[in-house]
Formats: structure tokens, C-alpha cells, sequence
């Protein structure tokens, strides 16, 4: 920082503390707070988005990833066994898991990043800007309170030099006008930036739905397939209970066995 600059944030610095013990108005704009406030909000928002838009790509690859685990599993009961209804079954399912985990790269992954990762990250990359002409315009708020405090003292006491009030009065009225041009640039352009998300972030969401959709769709097309090495009683049998019966009885089974223990 140059010396200008420390200079400034000195001065900055003081008047914040003039204005905490009351010496200092400070400058109160409603309008102004009230645009902050829903930029505020939809920067948060964004930001959030932005994370749990990644953590469920995070997810979805988690997921496949498990499910190929668990079918490589499964097959692995099977090695021995190519014929039966269930090592088919087991088979098929590896076959369709390891299809679907590969199709997340693919048809998942690359889309969703350039359709929606992206420009939510593009979006939320320009807050910094803003956020740095909001701090300039609270910066030169805080010089032109300053300003008009020190002419307030200069008219309440007047200075033996004749010349501070006039020079006080031209910083003052630099400080306003610089000031007002910031802050009502900000709250002209700050409502159309936040009305803008909609139009901006529609797009990105129709491709999240569309992506998901995809996923979901091939997920059940494949596994479908699957579905044909089951016996067709078994939803009959799950639904009656006959399923648990069975599974009681090979548990049983495995009771039995001298090294199941006493």
C-alpha cells in the first residue's frame, strides 16, 4: 500500500471510531441497505448451490463406484458357477453396474460440468468485484462523512484562518459528489444483477434436471435387464413373506454348523 493509502485508512480508520462514540454522523441510506441486503442473500445462495451442486456429482460417482464394488462382490460368489439362475443373475448385474459406472463419466460427469458447475462457478466468480465496489463506496461514504463532520466543527467554531471553511466545504462537496455517484450507480445496477439470476440460472437448471433424468433413465434400462434371471414368483414371494421364510431357514441352517458355536 502506498503511503497515500495508509494515509487514507488511518484517517478511515479514525473516523470509524469517531463514529462508534457518536462524533461522527454517519450516512444512512435505506435503499441502499436494502439492495445490499438481497445481493447478500443471493451471493450466499449461490455459493450454496454451487456446493451441493458439486457434492451430489461427488455422489452420483460415489455411488456407481459402490455399486461396482458391490457387483465385483457378487460375481465373486459365482466364479465357479455360469449356468445358474442366480450367477446369471449376479453376472448380469456386474455387466450392468460396471456400464453404468463407466456411463457416469461419460454422460454424466463432462454435461454436468459445462452445464451447470461451470456457470454457477462462472457466476459466483464476479462477487468479488461487486463486493469490491461496495467496499469503495462505503470507503468514500466514510470520507465524505468525515468531510461533513469537519465543516460542521468549522461552522459551529470558526478557525482563525479564513480559508479552512471554504477548503473544507470544496473536500465536502468532492466527497459527496464522488460518494452519490457510487452509491447510486450501486443501487441502480445492484436490483438488475440479482433479477438476472433467474434468466442466467434457468438454463443451468433445465440441464440439471436433464442430467439426472439421463442418469436416472439409463440406471433403470439396464438394470431392468437384470430383472429377467429372477424368478417371476419372487415379487409374489417377497410381497407374502416367503422370501423371509427362506432366509430364516438358511440362517437356521447356519446355526447348526458345529462351528457356528454353543
Amino acid at each position: 500500500m502506498s503511503w497515500g493509502g495508509l494515509k487514507k485508512a488511518a484517517s478511515r480508520a479514525g473516523t470509524t471510531i469517531m463514529q462508534k462514540t457518536g462524533q461522527v454522523e454517519r450516512t444512512i441510506d435505506r435503499e441502499f441497505a436494502e439492495e445490499e441486503g438481497r445481493f447478500k442473500t443471493m451471493e450466499k445462495e449461490t455459493n450454496n448451490l454451487q456446493k451441493e451442486a458439486k457434492t451430489y456429482l461427488d455422489s452420483m460417482r460415489s455411488m456407481a463406484s459402490s455399486q461396482a464394488r458391490i457387483a465385483e462382490t457378487i460375481a465373486l460368489f459365482y466364479s465357479a458357477d455360469r449356468t445358474s439362475d442366480g450367477a446369471m443373475s449376479g453376472h448380469a448385474y456386474k455387466s450392468a453396474v460396471d456400464e453404468l459406472d463407466a456411463g457416469v463419466g461419460r454422460d454424466l460427469d463432462a454435461p454436468y460440468r459445462a452445464t451447470v458447475l461451470e456457470p454457477i462457478g462462472k457466476m459466483n466468480s464476479y462477487y468479488a468485484n461487486i463486493n469490491a465496489a461496495i467496499q469503495k463506496r462505503d470507503h468514500k461514504m466514510m470520507d465524505y462523512d468525515a468531510a461533513r463532520a469537519k465543516v460542521k466543527k468549522l461552522v459551529e467554531k470558526p478557525a482563525d484562518d479564513a480559508t479552512k471553511l471554504p477548503r473544507a466545504q470544496a473536500e465536502h462537496d468532492e466527497a459527496r459528489d464522488i460518494f452519490n455517484l457510487l452509491n447510486d450507480q450501486l443501487i441502480t445496477e445492484l436490483p438488475i444483477l440479482v433479477d438476472l439470476r433467474i434468466p442466467y440460472l434457468d438454463p443451468s437448471f433445465e440441464a440439471m434436471v436433464r442430467c439426472q433424468m439421463r442418469f436416472a433413465e439409463e440406471g433403470y434400462e439396464k438394470l431392468s435387464g437384470v430383472q429377467r434371471y429372477f424368478a417371476d414368483t419372487i415379487r409374489d414371494d417377497y410381497a407374502n413373506g416367503a422370501l423371509d421364510t427362506q432366509v430364516e431357514g438358511v440362517l437356521e441352517e447356519m446355526r447348526e454348523l458345529s462351528i457356528f458355536g454353543p
